[in-house]
């Protein structure tokens, strides 16, 4: 009994190690285990976050990249903007040239216009004179008329020297003639009027020229050439104003 004993002590130790040897390998196994999971949860969280940090980075980078596009695009508007202000500044000048080319043009056309040959009517005659011919006319027709007759001889005198071939000739020519009669250069008012007749025998103021001779003829007391040049126009112009005259101072003569 004792033999047994003593046999079964030293098998049952052996077996408590067996269980121990057993449940200490199990034990390292589970820790091998926990140890690979946690090295792998590990290595996932490193993905993870080294995914992250790629990914703040990426959108980091786009974010910059967009920061400068908007930033050249602002730079574009701006530029644009310059350009249109300098555009809008061009154009502004261009009009203001324009316009004072638009002026300039109207002030030159006006002038030209002024210098221009015009169809005028003088006495019955219509003809085109230059301006500056009209104006010397005229000029020199209201000198006559406010009694200045020396001035008035000497501008109808310039006007025909200068303007030769003028349609205003004949009224020149008359008006000298007159004004030459109130200076009393009766021999000179002859010969305008008679000038004048030859240039235009059907001028209005044929008939009073024709008159005009007689008067100078009158105080030059030369009575026969006076009744001559009366009859003459009576004959040449029986329905006008000079006619009645003429025949009044030809019974004056008898």
């Amino acid at each position: 009994m004792q033999r047994l004993q003593h046999l079964v002590r030293p098998a049952a130790l052996a077996a408590a190690f067996l269980c121990l040897s057993a449940a200490s390998h199990a034990a390292l196994f589970e820790d091998d285990e926990a140890r690979r999971a946690i090295l792998d949860l590990r290595q996932r969280v490193e993905t993870v976050r080294q995914q992250s940090e790629n990914t703040t980075q990426r959108l980091a980078d786009e974010n910059g990249q967009l920061r400068r596009s908007l930033v050249d695009l602002q730079q574009q508007i701006d530029n644009l903007r310059g350009d249109m202000a300098r555009m809008t500044g061009q154009n502004e000048q261009l009009t203001r040239t324009l316009t004072e080319l638009q002026q300039r043009q109207t002030t030159i056309d006006d002038r030209l216009k002024q210098n221009e040959p015009q169809q005028v009517s003088v006495d019955g005659k219509d003809f085109t004179a230059d301006p500056r011919e009209k104006a010397d006319f005229e000029a020199a027709l209201g000198v006559f008329r406010s009694g200045q007759f020396p001035q008035a001889q000497a501008a109808f005198a310039d006007f025909v020297k200068r303007y030769p071939r003028s349609g205003y000739n004949p009224s020149a020519l008359f008006w000298l003639g007159n004004a030459q009669y109130a200076t009393r250069n009766y021999a000179e008012a002859v010969a305008n009027f008679r000038s004048m007749l030859s240039l235009a025998p059907d001028h209005a103021k044929a008939p009073e020229a024709v008159l005009s001779i007689a008067n100078c003829q009158i105080e030059l007391k030369d009575t026969r050439a006076a009744r001559r040049t009366l009859e003459d126009l009576v004959k040449a112009y029986p329905q006008s104003e000079a006619a009645s005259a003429a025949r009044e101072r030809l019974s004056r003569l008898r």
